[in-house]
């Protein structure tokens, strides 16, 4: 009785353990917006520019937004569930240029668990054996053409 308690227990805090990871990930925004589902929900009617990424001339700035999305990634990879929930969040800020008027969101960074990170190149994306999130923040703006 005692070793059947104590292989349901060690099973039961594993298995928690595993279900509780929560690895933080840096994945490349080129290679995400290269996929070709990806680029095709995002269309090209609204541009995206990280970091420090050079753009045109503001015209108009509407404002800082942030979108922070989740989405399952039981059964994916990391990078797979990271990639597909990155999509969501650049959809979210392409509705709100849309909706404020802009045509680009500049400046975009992530932003996970309070720590804000500016890159040209990576996002951040927390992943665990159930969930996975993207946080982004960026200036909603008019730029010219």
């Amino acid at each position: 009785m005692r070793v059947t308690l104590s292989i349901i227990f060690c099973a039961f805090f594993i298995s928690n353990h595993a279900l509780a990871r929560d690895t933080i990930g840096n994945y490349s925004v080129e290679e995400a917006l290269s996929v070709e589902k990806i680029k095709n929900k995002l269309g090209n009617n609204i541009q995206f520019y990280f970091g420090s990424e050079p753009h045109g001339k503001v015209v108009k700035n509407f404002g800082e937004y942030r979108s922070r999305k989740k989405t399952n990634a039981f059964g994916k990879t990391d990078k797979s569930a990271c990639q597909w929930v990155f999509l969501s969040t650049l959809l979210s800020l392409k509705n709100r240029a849309i909706q404020e008027g802009g045509n680009a969101v500049i400046n975009i960074k992530s932003i996970y668990r309070g720590n804000l990170v500016s890159s040209n190149e990576h996002f951040q994306c927390g992943a665990g054996a159930v969930m996975a999130g993207v946080s982004l923040i960026g200036d909603v703006v008019k730029i010219e053409d």
